[in-house]
């Protein structure tokens, strides 16, 4: 039998790390692919071409300043709309993920030492970029005492500083174990938004987020809203995975109970075979009814679609939800 070819073990940056079959070699529950052919990808889940010169612009100047962004080593499918508008959501803190999520394509490794300078040069970016919002991602640090809210701080402070009048959102890790120190860390320079997402459904945890836990994640967007009342929480799950709607509606209903106020809905994608499958797409019109349903709940912004994810359209987001607090 012959050896598995990596699949782009590189970076953006150059790290080194394991993607596709050799991430997923060792996790608790191995991928099980059906018999048969996959299933096909409807004609209405087409993504904006990626290449123009608006897309190499941005990419230019994340190499310039030396910076990951999730769109890229995650393979989002909306990378070309999003840097076209010249809007990109930065992953610090390196290019190497400690954990071996089944439905992401972020490279797994031995992360490098936390880059002090790295704050300056995403607040530098962000002002070549122009932007007035910008989202701060991160991978997993499990190797970190505090799981890397210290640096997310550190990003922030620094953004503020630099690019007067900026809007700061933050995607974090579920700093496992961790919690209360991360917090405190936070609370050095909260973010206008704090994301952190739910993913999946509390029955596809054990499958589909080896190492993380459905009550610790809702238990993290519950204490950052206690700690600060007036700060937007968000997060985000991908459908597709297997899960069925009263799921999904459960699921919207425990992030309700533990305060977050916006979330988004998309279908999710295998980043290539060696990934979880996709079990369903989603229709257009059932994505429509998903948000009917989680406004109804009571979340104060939903964003919903096959290509919706976790910060597509961030700051037009917020922007209702503040929109909607002035009427």
């Amino acid at each position: 039998m012959g050896t598995v070819t990596p699949y782009r073990s590189l970076t953006a940056l150059g790290q080194r790390g394991a993607r596709s079959h050799d991430k997923l070699a060792r996790i608790p529950v191995k991928v099980v692919h059906p018999d048969g052919a996959s299933l096909p990808k409807p004609a209405w889940l087409r993504a904006r071409p990626m290449m123009s010169e608006a897309v190499a612009h941005v990419a230019a100047v994340l190499r310039e300043h030396g910076l990951h962004s999730v769109c890229e080593e995650a393979m989002c499918p909306n990378i070309g709309e999003c840097f076209a508008q010249r809007s990109a959501t930065f992953m610090v803190m390196g290019g190497i993920c400690t954990r071996r999520c089944p439905f992401c394509d972020v490279a797994h490794g031995r992360p490098p030492p936390l880059d002090e300078q790295e704050p300056a040069r995403l607040a530098d970016a962000a002002a070549v970029l122009g932007l007035r919002y910008v989202v701060v991602t991160s991978v997993d640090r499990d190797d970190l005492r505090d799981g890397g809210a210290g640096h997310f701080a550190r990003c922030v402070q620094t953004l503020r500083a630099r690019v007067p009048g900026v809007s700061v959102e933050i995607l974090t890790p579920d700093f496992r174990g961790r919690t209360h120190r991360a917090l405190d860390a936070l609370s050095m320079s909260w973010p206008d938004v704090f994301n952190h997402n739910i993913e999946t459904v509390p029955s596809l945890y054990r499958v589909a987020r080896p190492g993380a836990d459905y009550a610790g994640s809702l238990a993290l967007l519950a204490q950052v809203k206690t700690r600060n009342p007036a700060l937007l929480t968000k997060s985000g799950l991908m459908l597709g995975l297997g899960e069925r709607d009263d799921e999904v509606i459960a699921t919207l209903q425990d992030l309700r109970r533990h305060g977050v106020d916006i979330i988004t809905l998309g279908q999710y994608l295998a980043p290539s075979p060696g990934h979880l499958p996709v079990k369903r797409y989603v229709s257009p019109a059932a994505f429509d009814a998903l948000r009917t349903t989680a406004m109804e709940l009571g979340f104060r912004q939903v964003i919903a679609g096959p290509l919706v994810r976790s910060s597509y359209h961030a700051a037009q987001t917020v922007q209702g939800v503040e929109r909607v607090d002035s009427i």
